[in-house]
């Protein structure tokens, strides 16, 4: 464990001062949506595809009356386009008829939905519901190893790493925080060490003069 974490996160909390999804949503059941299509998918593309996709069907109420073919042809642009149809309208059927057309805070609750798993459930969760949670895509993972947060071998246990040494009222944000770090900044193929304000206390400064 990188025995700067905190220094880290203070870093984080000073100089991030928008950290927030970048999925554009106008309610909670529009964010489910937005992230049950971001899986294997990047934001851009999804924020492409639901503007056409809310207009059509802006709540539950609305897409869970839709067949799966009339969600395919909104999103087939996205990856996984068949599916995610069965998913969506299976997930809007389910938050109207068990769950009183209301979204659930819980993530236990959330993972009852079709095409939820236990990233997008943190995600709604603590976007939409601030909850002590934290969801770790691809870039919480490759940023917590890059950093010395952890060296989990799975999201689950890199996860775990995360809540030991994050403050549970910053999880939250701090999702939002690596997120859009490993986006724009410590990127897969070749992080901008000569950007980043972490070069102090990270382990794995290869480009920095």
């Amino acid at each position: 464990m990188n025995p700067h974490y905190q220094d880290i996160f203070d870093w984080f909390a000073q100089n991030t001062a928008v950290a927030e999804t970048e999925l554009h949503y106008g309610n909670p059941f529009q964010l489910l949506v937005a992230t049950i299509l971001s899986a294997q998918c990047t934001d851009k593309r999804v924020n492409l595809t639901t503007p056409a996709l809310f207009a059509r069907f802006p709540d539950a109420a609305s897409m869970e009356k839709a067949s799966v073919a009339e969600v395919y042809e909104l999103i087939k642009s996205v990856s996984y386009p068949h599916n995610k149809a069965k998913h969506l309208v299976g997930a809007a059927q389910m938050v109207t008829h068990n769950f009183g057309g209301v979204i659930p805070s819980e993530p236990e609750e959330l993972l009852k939905l079709p095409g939820v798993g236990r990233k997008t459930a943190h995600v709604v969760a603590s976007v939409i519901y601030n909850k002590a949670v934290i969801a770790v895509d691809t870039h919480v993972f490759r940023v917590s190893h890059r950093l010395g947060l952890s060296q989990g071998k799975t999201p689950e246990k890199v996860e775990r790493d995360l809540i030991q040494i994050i403050q549970p009222h910053l999880l939250p944000v701090a999702h939002h925080w690596l997120i859009l770090h490993g986006r724009y900044v410590c990127t897969a193929r070749k992080p901008l060490c000569n950007q980043c304000g972490l070069t102090a206390w990270c382990p794995s400064v290869t480009n920095v003069s």
